[in-house]
């Protein structure tokens, strides 16, 4: 599993250069203003379709140089201006911790279902499928589904997911997605970038271009974090044809075993 991990992760980095033309954040912003998103049988701006991040944010939401089966990248956040995480200091160092163990400390590792945000910015394609009720999210890894419901029903009490509870709506073109009741145990990134059981996540999805969605997500967490920040990316449409979501079987017992073969 690591091997192909890995991979997916490099073809990030070098797909980037040549599959497409990342606009500039300007560009970006001139095209939203003037692009109006095809619209779904309900009326809503069609996000359906299968989309993907092309940067190194699976490795560091922050600025990031290379190491060992981790490529170098740049930071994702856009709130703190300085694109890094406002830890409090504790937290800062059990960051410090978690990278130092990350082999065997990272839940993606033994195979958990990855938390939000993170599942959006996995080297790995995601489906978007649209209902007036529901907005699903199919992840290829590890067959990781993600259900937004979109009729004004409320968080469930005292209890926690993996993948956390979506509740979106719609502010024009954007779907606005409140995410909590996330588990504790997830992480941002490989990097050990984490949280607690009070995370809260406002995600904006934003239909920018024909192939291009603007993604943004705003982290609240008073035990981990100084302040909320925000992270901003873009995710991009497969054309190619006859694309679809393929099997990623993930199995820790079965990379430990081989391990301890060798």
């Amino acid at each position: 599993m690591r091997s192909r991990w890995l991979v997916g992760v490099v073809s990030m980095s070098s797909l980037a250069a040549w599959l497409y033309v990342i606009p500039s954040s300007a560009q970006g912003q001139a095209k939203a203003k003037g692009y109006v998103a095809p619209r779904t049988i309900g009326g809503q701006p069609d996000l359906q379709g299968i989309w993907q991040a092309m940067n190194t944010a699976a490795v560091n939401v922050e600025d990031h140089i290379a190491v060992l089966d981790m490529p170098a990248g740049r930071s994702v956040i856009v709130d703190p201006s300085d694109g890094k995480i406002p830890y409090l200091p504790a937290a800062a160092q059990k960051q410090q911790e978690n990278f130092k163990n990350r082999a065997k400390a990272d839940p993606l590792n033994q195979c958990y279902i990855p938390g939000v945000p993170r599942v959006m910015y996995l080297p790995f394609p995601i489906q978007i499928v649209q209902t007036p009720k529901y907005v699903l999210m199919a992840s290829e890894f590890a067959h990781t589904l993600r259900m937004i419901y979109m009729n004004g029903t409320k968080h469930p009490q005292d209890v926690d997911f993996w993948i956390g509870d979506s509740r979106g709506h719609w502010e024009g073109e954007t779907l606005v997605v409140d995410v909590a009741n996330i588990n504790a145990e997830t992480w941002l990134d490989r990097s050990g970038n984490f949280h607690s059981d009070a995370l809260h996540v406002v995600e904006r999805i934003t239909r920018t271009d024909a192939d291009l969605l603007t993604y943004q997500a705003t982290l609240e967490d008073p035990k981990v974090y100084s302040r909320p920040w925000t992270m901003r990316m873009l995710l991009y449409r497969h054309r190619e044809p006859n694309f679809k979501l393929l099997e990623y079987e993930c199995n820790a017992y079965l990379e430990d075993a081989e391990k301890e073969s060798r």
